[in-house]
């Protein structure tokens, strides 16, 4: 009987446990007031707008600031001189502010004599409405160069540029600062960028038959996606974002297309803007906005090569940002334009996503950090969840084993003070000439 008890314990605790890891990505999105998600564990810093005031940064952190329209700030690194370095930044107009063609932000990373090691910028082109946009600036060091190469102190610089007509409001940054890792075999590794690739799209994927995934709001709570095609809701003036493993030797396809509308047939230039980031949030590519009347439409973003560490040395920033395997973001934009004429509900969201190509082996020596794919990240992807929630099913798990753990142990405790009772009265029953306890002493557990 105590036996079965045991048994019932466990089954429960285990069913309990795989309900935890099995739960699909919930929805986490903020549809109604499109508010972006910073990295809760973000750090505050004010840049300077003095360079030998600037803040430093750590490898490995994220830090939360913001920027004026027309200002330029500093923050400061300290770097070696073997360690590739990549810090961006994402810029997060207010909402239902004000942008207009051009505006933007450009990340430098500058040394300490004001040589400009690299620059990108992110602005807002024909799909004039505020949305997050991301850039990166890196240290890359080589042996063919002299600029930006020696230890010392190296400044990130983040410029804003904000048309008169544009929102007057600061914008909100959310920095982060990777250090790459360095290489196994250097003097194995190609200098010259690739040729040619694969460039055409693969044929669409199969959709799963559960292929609801709600997407995130922000870098942080982005959503895993595997290949597949997946629904979803996006609402006028709210960006959703997305996840996908692309490991060494793989390309990645993206489709974004509006279900029809009946509410109205009027036509809108630049309903829908998606783009791609890549493992360090440098900017790959994005598509001219997807223009709307009402009736289905899509749009697919330009074939990018397969990752690889070569890509580098492309002087195309969508070919160079394929560096990396890892994490790549896809975030979909729908115009607040559209409610005036379709009104503010959620439209169905069509995400198609293929990955191609055989994983190869990671470049680096050790651990690669977000620059490598994971049997976990193909997990997370498999599931729909965002790292938020994986964090969170993964501390539910542990708590769960160890609420069974402790229960089992109480149990044991119980089995062994009874067992003890049991004993004391048969010893002292023979000691009288009786007979010991019906079934003698309990069984062995």
């Amino acid at each position: 009987m105590r036996q079965r008890s045991r048994g019932r314990v466990t089954l429960a605790a285990i069913a309990a446990m795989c309900a935890v890891t099995a739960l699909p990505g919930a929805a986490h999105a903020d549809g109604a007031t499109g508010a972006y998600t910073f990295d809760p564990g973000a750090e505050a810093v004010t840049g300077a707008e003095v360079n030998t005031d600037a803040e430093a940064l750590k490898a490995g952190s994220v830090y939360k600031s913001s920027i004026k329209a027309g200002q330029k700030l500093y923050y400061r690194l300290n770097l070696d001189a073997t360690t590739n370095a990549y810090v961006s930044a994402v810029a997060v107009p207010e909402a239902g502010g004000k942008v207009a063609y051009g505006d933007g932000v450009t990340v430098s990373l500058r040394s300490s004599s004001d040589l400009q090691c690299s620059s990108e910028d992110a602005r807002f082109e024909s799909a004039e409405y505020p949305r997050p946009i991301a850039a990166y600036a890196y240290r890359v060091v080589a042996k063919d160069s002299s600029t930006c190469q020696g230890p010392g102190t190296y400044y990130v610089l983040v410029e804003r540029e904000s048309k008169a007509t544009s929102g007057p409001g600061d914008w909100e940054l959310e920095l982060r600062y990777a250090s790459e890792p360095g290489l196994a075999d250097d003097a194995a590794m190609p200098t010259e960028a690739p040729e040619d690739w694969p460039s055409a799209s693969p044929a669409p994927p199969t959709p799963a038959t559960d292929n609801r995934r709600q997407g995130g709001a922000g870098y942080y709570d982005a959503t895993s996606l595997e290949t597949g095609e997946w629904k979803d809701g996006i609402a006028p003036g709210q960006t959703l974002f997305y996840r996908v493993p692309v490991d060494w030797g793989q390309q990645i396809f993206a489709t974004a297309g509006l279900g029809n509308s009946t509410a109205s047939d009027e036509y809108i230039s630049g309903a829908l803007a998606m783009s791609l980031d890549n493992p360090a949030l440098g900017h790959v590519d994005d598509v001219s906005p997807m223009a709307y009347s009402g009736k289905p439409a899509s749009v697919s973003l330009d074939p990018v090569p397969p990752v690889a560490y070569r890509n580098r040395f492309d002087p195309s920033s969508s070919v160079s940002a394929m560096r990396f395997a890892g994490w790549y973001y896809l975030s979909v934009t729908l115009s607040p334009e559209v409610a005036e004429d379709y009104g503010d509900k959620p439209f169905p969201l069509t995400l198609s996503v293929k990955v191609v190509g055989k994983a190869e082996g990671t470049p680096y020596a050790g651990d690669a950090g977000i620059f490598a794919v994971t049997e976990k990240d193909k997990d997370l992807a498999e599931r729909g969840q965002s790292g938020p929630q994986a964090a969170e099913s993964e501390s539910a798990t542990m708590k769960l084993v160890g609420a069974a753990g402790i229960g089992a142990g109480a149990v044991l405790v119980l089995a062994l003070g009874v067992w003890t009772l049991l004993a004391r009265r048969r010893a002292a029953t023979t000691a009288g000439g009786g007979q010991p306890p019906y079934g003698g002493p309990p069984q062995a557990w």
